[in-house]
């Protein structure tokens, strides 16, 4: 572990000053930071290429962490924050590597599997906003460690409610920044030990101007008048309790919609589990022991034997007999389920039914639904702002189905509410909705 090093200014300034080649004009001392960012945009992008103090070693220990911990307890202002899993190589979403970066500390890189309690460094933290991209993505696997936020800032979401076309990191920071990130190494297994030095440096880079890139965006949501809109959503986002198990999980294999025969289904869960379990004991990612599209094929040939297994696609000559003979075991156990224990074709759910049935079931809830849809579209175009996040797709057709009796504004507002909408939305989108029903009811009567 080094000294921890000096406080450093990060600024969008300082960094694009390095990243510039020897003879490359500096921004004028003193300028602030968005007028060098708007000096940048008309020069372009420049490659933000080195962490500001290299390459920081990797915390592996115990010891090492109670460094970090004393250090970034002692930091100033927002730390920015990222996690890097081994989605697609290993089984479930734990983090890998964890970065962090805070004004008066510098950057760190955090190795789980050597640190897995990281409790003490999430106390240190809690009174600190945090700072991520597409904090729902992280924000389960760093629970998992014992880090947990109290106050949030969520770069990818002020994009969306500020109303940025393209919202990942990499085009964030260079259309609001002027830099551009390599993102060559993110889709890595983060699960490699040791870990190549390329790969450290890209994810050092990913937390150099995230703070930077939050204070740009608070900026801009300020000047939209939309700034207290986002902090209702990352307080919301704080507040969430962790998502229930997903029902029927068997359910989300791509294809399935393929399978019609419940005995089919039955079949694609068989395969799945057996799949998942497989997975599960060799921490691997379940798609690297058998394909979604292997599955399907095979529930929809419902094979009699190992050879006609072996014939399908998913199955040939270089899948191992042995787990020939599980596959096909799943096959056999679909095949002997009861026919009244067979999967029904969809799985039960709360809410409304599914959108296309509207129109046969109650076609007046049918008319409110596009009636609604058409006028929140309307809506959020007009404050620049993505209709999901106005308000979800979801809640609009929950209200829609089953509105109030009396569908005023007021007794909108307090359904909206009842199902979880922010006071934003709820102010915004419930004299709309209001007005939509209305006119649906109005077209009723007149068909």
């Amino acid at each position: 572990m080094t000294d921890a090093p000096e406080a450093t200014t990060d600024s969008a300034e300082a960094r694009t000053t390095e990243a510039r080649t020897p003879d490359a004009p500096a921004p004028d001392a003193g300028t602030t930071d968005s007028s060098a960012v708007g000096d940048l945009a008309a020069e372009g992008p420049v490659p933000l290429l080195e962490p500001r103090e290299g390459i920081p070693p990797v915390v592996a220990d115990a010891e090492a962490l109670a460094e970090v911990v004393a250090r970034f307890a002692a930091g100033t202002g927002p730390v920015a924050i990222d996690a890097e899993r081994a989605s697609g190589y290993r089984y479930g979403q734990r983090a890998y590597l964890v970065q962090l970066r805070r004004e008066g500390c510098g950057s760190t890189l955090i190795d789980p599997v050597g640190c897995p309690d990281l409790s003490s460094l999430g106390a240190a933290l809690a009174d600190t906003e945090w700072v991520l991209h597409a904090a729902s993505q992280d924000l389960p696997c760093l629970a998992e460690l014992g880090m947990r936020p109290t106050l949030l800032f969520d770069t990818e979401l002020a994009g969306r409610i500020a109303g940025f076309p393209r919202v990942g990191l990499g085009p964030m920071v260079e259309g609001v920044l002027g830099l551009t990130l390599e993102k060559g190494h993110s889709a890595v297994d983060w699960s490699t030990r040791p870990l190549p030095e390329p790969w450290l440096r890209y994810a050092a880079l990913d937390v150099e101007v995230l703070v930077d890139l939050r204070d740009a965006l608070e900026q801009e949501l300020t000047a939209q008048g939309k700034l207290e809109w986002a902090r209702q959503e990352f307080a919301a986002i704080v507040a969430a309790p962790p998502p229930p198990p997903r029902v029927d999980p068997w359910r989300r294999t791509s294809g399935v919609h393929k399978v019609r025969r419940r005995r089919q289904l039955a079949a694609v869960r068989e395969l799945w589990q057996a799949r998942d379990r497989v997975a599960r004991e060799r921490d691997t990612s379940p798609g690297r022991i058998l394909s979604d599209a292997a599955i399907v094929t095979a529930a929809l040939a419902m094979p009699l034997n190992l050879q006609a297994m072996q014939a399908l696609s998913g199955f040939g000559p270089r899948v191992h007999r042995r787990a020939l003979e599980q596959w096909m075991a799943a096959i056999e156990a679909a095949r002997a389920i009861p026919e009244a224990q067979l999967p029904p074709p969809s799985a039960p759910h709360e809410g409304p039914p599914p959108p296309r049935s509207w129109a046969e079931k109650d076609p007046l809830a049918a008319n409110r639904l596009s009636a609604a849809r058409a006028a929140v579209g309307t809506l959020a175009e007009s404050l620049n702002l993505p209709q999901e996040n106005l308000v979800s797709p979801e809640l609009v057709r929950r209200v829609s189905w089953t509105p109030p009796g009396d569908a005023t504004p007021e007794a909108i507002a307090a359904a909206l509410h009842g199902h979880g909408a922010r006071a934003w939305q709820v102010e915004l989108a419930a004299p709309v909705l209001a007005q939509a029903f209305a006119q649906a009811s109005t077209v009723k009567r007149d068909a």
